[in-house]
């Protein structure tokens, strides 16, 4: 029995953070039937984060982790088609797409512009969380954003980084269906985790706007959200 512990869905999408939202992607891409647990605790978590999945009594964590195990251990070969050149780049969009979390996280967590409308929007969709939970999120994120280094910048530098890692992306997807071909891979749920939390979030962030003026990011997104809904 496979169970994927994610955050909390948000605006549409089955969690409000990439990395989750990928895995839970890539499992559907696959086909493999499994249970979708949100939560908040990371106590139980194997690195003390989320996502985190469960194959009866084995626990994995982290998102990348994650989806090697499942390729591994059930033989899944949605990327046996790639080149080793493609498995390369692969892995350069992956490093892209962690750069950009933290640009999408500040803007959620930090910039006071935007702080209160996701706040609202949370504690909205999900009356469960308190407001001092949330609270608690923004001190703690606050702290981490300052020792990883992009909460030392103004907020348009960060913006500016994000929007650079987004264009890298829509510029490698160019006219494709899937970043390598008509069926999509891995990439494609990694790419979906961080653009459907950018493109389907009910806030007009300059990272949303970004996405908005690049068709193919667009496409490519409400293709494999279509794709993960069935």
């Amino acid at each position: 029995m496979l169970t994927l512990y994610s955050y909390p869905g948000l605006c549409g999408v089955a969690d409000n953070n990439p990395f989750g939202l990928k895995v839970y992607a890539f499992m559907r891409l696959c086909g493999l039937s499994f249970t979708q647990a949100h939560i908040l605790d990371t106590q139980l978590a194997p690195r003390g984060q989320l996502p985190y999945l469960t194959d009866g009594d084995h626990s994995v964590g982290d998102s990348d982790s994650i989806i090697a195990y499942l390729a591994s251990r059930y033989d899944i070969r949605l990327d046996g088609r790639l080149s080793p050149e493609q498995k390369t780049v692969s892995l350069l969009i992956r490093r892209t797409l962690d750069d950009l979390y933290w640009c999408m996280s500040y803007s959620r967590w930090k910039d006071e512009h935007f702080w209160p409308q996701f706040r609202k929007i949370m504690l909205s969709e999900h009356p469960e969380i308190t407001e001092s939970a949330m609270e608690a999120g923004h001190d703690y994120n606050e702290k981490r954003y300052y020792f990883q280094g992009i909460g030392r910048y103004e907020p348009d530098a960060v913006y500016a980084r994000g929007i650079a890692n987004l264009e890298a992306i829509a510029n490698l997807l160019g006219e494709h269906t899937f970043m390598f071909g008509d069926a999509p891979g891995s990439i494609d749920a990694a790419i979906y985790g961080f653009v459907a939390n950018i493109y389907f979030y009910d806030i007009a962030t300059p990272l949303k706007a970004y996405v908005l003026s690049r068709d193919n990011l667009v496409r490519h997104c409400e293709r494999v959200h279509a794709s993960v809904q069935r």
